[in-house]
């Protein structure tokens, strides 16, 4: 099971990132999420709003009102171009954090 705190720092880039690929609403990006971490990460309702709405206030994601086929309300969420440049950083972070793990955690695995 993953940590909580790093659940939480990893929110962002993974909401970004699926955002990036077209507009989405709550629901379907928490069955995003579970889909592609193989079923590692499961998301909550209660998890996933306040963050979409701290990237809105941050003007790193938009929202709009749809109404959908089958008629109902949905709001669907869409990257912006400060997001866009937000998840280039993120990105990057992330990825000096795996090559700093892999290169602190080689030696040990080297012994095992």
């Amino acid at each position: 099971m993953i940590p909580k705190a790093l659940m939480a720092a990893s929110t962002k880039p993974i909401i970004l990132t699926i955002l990036k690929g077209g507009e989405d609403y709550g629901y379907n990006i928490i069955q995003r999420v579970k889909e592609l971490s193989g079923g590692a990460l499961e998301w909550s309702d209660g998890m996933l709003y306040p963050v979409l709405q701290r990237l809105e206030k941050e003007n790193l994601i938009s929202s709009q009102w749809i109404i959908s086929d089958e008629g109902r309300h949905r709001k669907y969420y869409k990257i912006t171009v400060a997001g866009r440049e937000a998840l280039t950083v993120e990105m990057a972070h992330w990825r000096s954090m795996i090559r700093a793990l892999n290169l602190i955690w080689k030696p040990m695995l080297e012994t095992e």
